[in-house]
């Protein structure tokens, strides 16, 4: 009777370790799933974050009120996208050639510069080499001796390609050159192809150039001869 009793009681006792255990490997399974559900909700809220981060931007807008109708709407901010009209080119080519083809020591840094925001890369390359001091032709050698050339553009045309692309434009303009009291005038034209693109996230470039207008390349040339130059012809010809 008693080994019966013994026996019962080592048996109740496996199972209580038995029990024990399972209980401790079902603990062990829980913890793991836990843990890996919080992997799993972290890497994803990294995901989303990354994935908001191009959305997380400041856009500037303008609101417009009509004074005579009070309505209130918000101006459309430019994306560089839709077709601007030949009035907004007309004044980015005048401001252009009016900044660009002129020269005052006191203002060429910040000319060359603002010149610079409304470049192509080819164009800014050419842009460089002739102010290079290293060039007998650039306005920094030319007009060292205090000299001042002014820009007056007295009108500009518009050129469509046979492919029907409008970029193209003819800018009449006249150089005042100023020494002390004396001025000489010459007049010149200027074969300009410009494109738009998308404005510049540098406020300084955008300062200048917010519409995204680029210059492609610039050809200058004189429209007449001057009088020296005619002059100099009439002796040369027979």
């Amino acid at each position: 009777m008693r080994a019966d009793a013994l026996q019962s009681y080592f048996a109740e006792a496996r199972r209580w370790d038995v029990d024990r255990r399972a209980e401790q490997r079902s603990a062990v399974r829980w913890s793991l799933c836990v843990a890996a559900a919080g992997w799993l909700c972290a890497m994803g809220s990294v995901v989303a974050l990354v994935a908001l981060m191009p959305l997380k931007r400041t856009e500037p807008f303008v609101i417009r009120v009509d004074n005579s109708s009070g309505v209130v709407d918000v101006v459309p901010v430019y994306a560089g996208n839709a077709p601007l009209p030949e009035t907004v080119t007309r004044y980015f080519l005048n401001h252009y050639v009016t900044v660009c083809e002129r020269f005052d020591f006191a203002t060429a840094e910040s000319d060359y510069e603002e010149c610079g925001a409304f470049h192509s890369p080819a164009r800014n390359q050419q842009w460089f080499d002739e102010w290079n001091r290293n060039n007998p032709q650039s306005p920094l050698n030319a007009y060292k001796d205090g000299s001042i050339l002014k820009s007056q553009v007295s009108a500009i045309s518009f050129f469509e390609r046979a492919n029907g692309i409008s970029d193209l434009a003819q800018v009449r303009y006249t150089k005042l050159t100023r020494q002390g009291s004396a001025e000489r005038s010459t007049h010149w034209i200027a074969t300009i192809q410009y494109a738009y693109g998308s404005p510049a996230t540098d406020p300084k470039i955008r300062r200048w150039n917010p519409l995204g207008f680029k210059v492609v390349s610039f050809r200058s040339e004189p429209e007449v001869l001057d009088e020296g130059a005619s002059a100099k012809a009439a002796e040369v010809a027979p």
